[in-house]
């Protein structure tokens, strides 16, 4: 039987200590926490959480170590229509894992909470099979001295990339290498870079992502991975070697040898929702955590969800807990695992905190005030689907902006199209009519024109319509 102390309170997540692992979990709504370990052979063992902080359920195990499989069973209420969604037969992943193991082995009936055709039923099956789990992680690592490049951004070539598809065709690579973080760190890699002139990459994300079930059923899989579940963990089919919890050693590996190449790792981060989708999703982590701390219900009918990025879900930047795991989750990127910055997917929906955007609220104060998050390069891309989403010009002045007024206008220009030309000469000399205003210099933007989103650069120069064909959904994915 496993040795149980009552542990802290902060940090949140399982720490290993070089003497065990404590583990906290934040839920305001539970009544019980059971912390569920498992072996090899998916055995499962729990552990009854009795401590309790402010919230936070805590426990250390002192013969705990890395590689440790890990989850919790939160027990509450459940009654949906008040957006309550505790059911301790599913099992649930650590909002704060470092670590994450396999993947949803099926979409079936255990994952979610309802039963299929009466969404306001409940199911006890239990989901620990299907499920993937948090890995408690080894948090130590030789640095060898990193310095980040800290290059002004007057003087940044920024470069998006993906882990899988920068690396997976270069000859030059070990085969088991090919997309993953070491084949980012590879030579070859680099020096493909550096011939490129850049100075920064910036991943597409690595935050572990869900595949979703609707691919799933046609054979197909996410590759881009703006599918997040959690905010800590890096991406595990990056990794290279089969090692639990691998892949935080591979990725502070990557980013020391980038450094080295004097290049600068920002990462694209996905805070605005996560994989569980709307009311008909599945319960994977917060919705059973504490659905009404992390996710923005309805405020008239909380069984639904707040959707501002077209995805089922937003997370709850008005929560203080919601808050503190975004902030916790880029502090910990920047200290632990050395990145350089960040850019911000949908980013006008962490201002919402109340209906409009709002470029004072709470998130970007904490992030004005935090001595380290604010310290590195801050890219929004300032828009969403929701009322007013469109957001270039209106962030607060520590913010740089992809600039889609850029993208636009030069994307016209070369097209022709006529009158042009003031528009461009405004643009390309520093769009002063969006920046000056609020404080910034010319390089709050982030002259662009084109990303992930669209046409490669070479369709977007050659073609007046897009030519996905070869995407197998007949050319009508995207935009």
């Amino acid at each position: 039987m496993t040795e149980v102390w009552p542990g802290t309170a902060y940090p949140l997540g399982a720490t290993f200590d070089g003497t065990g692992t404590n583990f906290a979990l934040f839920s305001e709504v539970a009544e019980k926490v059971e912390l569920c370990l498992f072996d090899d052979q998916g055995t499962e063992e729990r552990i009854e959480v009795e401590a309790v902080d402010g919230y936070v359920w805590h426990c250390f195990l002192p013969n705990v170590e890395p590689g440790q499989r890990y989850g919790y069973r939160v027990h509450g209420p459940w009654d949906p229509s008040q957006g309550l969604r505790c059911n301790p037969s599913k099992l649930l992943l650590d909002p704060y894992a470092k670590a994450v193991d396999g993947f949803v082995r099926e979409w079936g009936q255990p994952l979610f909470s309802y039963e299929f055709g009466d969404e306001d039923s409940f199911n006890d099956e239990d989901s620990a099979e299907l499920m993937m789990k948090g890995v408690v992680i080894n948090p130590f690592f030789e640095w060898q001295g990193d310095r980040p490049p800290k290059r002004e951004y007057h003087k940044s070539v920024i470069y998006e990339a993906h882990v899988k598809g920068l690396t997976q065709q270069l000859d030059e690579i070990p085969e088991n290498e090919r997309g993953t973080y070491a084949g980012v760190a590879h030579p070859a890699t680099i020096s493909h870079l550096k011939k490129l002139g850049i100075t920064a990459i910036e991943l597409m994300p690595v935050h572990e992502f869900v595949q979703d079930s609707t691919l799933l059923e046609k054979g197909l899989r996410n590759y881009w991975g703006y599918n997040t579940i959690a905010f800590f963990a890096p991406h595990h089919d990056y990794c290279s070697t089969s090692t639990l919890g691998g892949q935080v050693q591979e990725f502070k590996a990557m980013v020391r040898a980038l450094h080295r190449a004097n290049i600068e790792v920002i990462l694209d981060v996905v805070y605005n929702h996560t994989a569980e989708g709307n009311h008909l999703g599945p319960t994977l982590s917060m919705r059973g955590v504490d659905n009404n701390a992390y996710y923005r219900t309805v405020e008239d009918n909380p069984k639904f969800y707040m959707d501002y990025t077209g995805t089922g879900n937003s997370l709850n930047v008005r929560h203080p807990h919601a808050l503190q795991l975004m902030m916790d989750s880029l502090r910990y990127w920047v200290t632990e695992m050395h990145v350089d910055g960040f850019r911000f997917d949908l980013a006008s929906t962490l201002a919402r905190e109340f209906y409009d955007v709002d470029k004072l609220s709470t998130f970007f104060e904490l992030v004005q005030q935090d001595p380290i998050v604010s310290q590195v390069k801050l890219i929004a891309e300032p828009w969403d689907v929701g009322p007013g989403g469109y957001q270039v010009g209106n962030f607060p002045p520590q913010w740089t902006e992809w600039n889609g007024m850029y993208r636009d206008t030069v994307r016209d220009f070369w097209r022709g199209e006529p009158s042009t030309l003031g528009e461009f000469a405004s643009r390309i000399t520093g769009s002063a009519d969006l920046y000056e205003n609020s404080g910034r210099r010319p390089f709050a933007s982030i002259n662009f024109v084109t990303a992930h989103d669209g046409f490669t650069l070479r369709d977007l120069v050659s073609y007046n319509e897009k030519h996905n064909e070869a995407n197998g959904e007949d050319n009508n994915d995207g935009e």
